[in-house]
């Protein structure tokens, strides 16, 4: 499964912005041999075109979708309504309002707006949400969902906790010899 050609997952967001937090997603996928197609859909500005989106997800096989918005973050709840595919929605707290800045602005409620939204969906239509800006949770999530059908995949996560395990032994080895200032002090530098 994972060394097919054809994109599994298709990522969406609401906004080129979301792409400073969404791009996590796709760095996971790949990282895992995922093929993925990564699309702009806006909820509100091109409604029929979500609804385009949906019906190409299924045409094309996809079997996961990971959908980030922010603010009132309809997005992934929107194409859910519109697809049996499971949607892994990505509450995202920064966002830019199209204006001539590049500066970046913090939603009102610092992702909890998006993240309510996201996760608070009506019975009948659900979403997978992960916390505040963590696409790369999502894109692990999806993953998951696809090593179900791939022993490859699944071989590659069990390497992947494998690798995390050993890290954080790493660490803590690190920090009891160096002691807890020193060992802090030199994250602090990197």
């Amino acid at each position: 499964m994972a060394s097919t050609k054809k994109p599994l997952v298709g990522i969406i967001m609401g906004s080129s912005s979301d792409s400073k937090v969404m791009h996590s997603a796709a760095m996971i996928l790949d990282e895992f041999g995922v093929n993925h197609e990564d699309q702009i859909v806006s909820a509100h500005r091109t409604p029929t075109r979500l609804e385009e989106y949906a019906r190409h997800a299924e045409s094309q096989g996809f079997k996961v979708i990971i959908a980030g918005a922010g603010g009132s973050a309809h997005l992934p709840g929107m194409v859910a309504s519109h697809t049996i595919i499971p949607v892994i929605g990505v509450p995202i707290m920064v966002y830019n309002d199209k204006g001539n800045s590049d500066r970046f602005k913090f939603s009102a409620f610092g992702g909890l707006d998006s993240l309510l939204s996201i996760s608070e969906m009506p019975t009948g239509s659900p979403v997978v949400t992960v916390g505040v800006n963590k696409a790369a949770n999502a894109g692990l999530y999806a993953v998951k969902i696809l090593a179900n059908e791939s022993s490859e995949l699944r071989k590659k996560l069990k390497q992947y906790k494998a690798d995390q395990h050993r890290s954080v032994l790493k660490e803590s080895e690190e920090m009891r010899r160096l002691g807890l200032a020193r060992f802090a002090n030199k994250r602090l530098k990197k």
